[in-house]
């Protein structure tokens, strides 16, 4: 896959985070906060490898979520999983076709 390709998936998975720094609740800021640092954490390491690819993405940062779970309260890990089924919303819709 282009690189290209790649950025423009990348960008369109961004405004998620974005469009939750403008328009939404505490608990949803929150939420983005922390799902954004694993975001980037992974692209930066996709990008790193050389293995950026768009179904790479939101598999690795459950993965990375899943790890540190323990860091949160159930109630917030309720907003995280949130957030990453509006991510894979958003993800479904910025996938390239071939």
């Amino acid at each position: 896959m282009a690189l290209a390709a790649f950025n423009d998936y990348v960008q369109a998975l961004e405004t998620v985070f974005d469009q939750a720094v403008t328009e939404g609740s505490d608990d949803e800021l929150f939420a983005s906060g922390y799902l954004r640092g694993h975001f980037d954490l992974v692209v930066a390491q996709l990008e790193l490898n050389d293995a950026a690819q768009t179904s790479a993405v939101l598999p690795a940062v459950q993965a990375s979520v899943d790890h540190a779970k323990h860091e949160l309260a159930p109630a917030d890990m309720v907003h995280i999983q949130a957030m990453l089924q509006r991510l894979a919303d958003a993800a479904a819709q910025a996938e390239p076709t071939s």
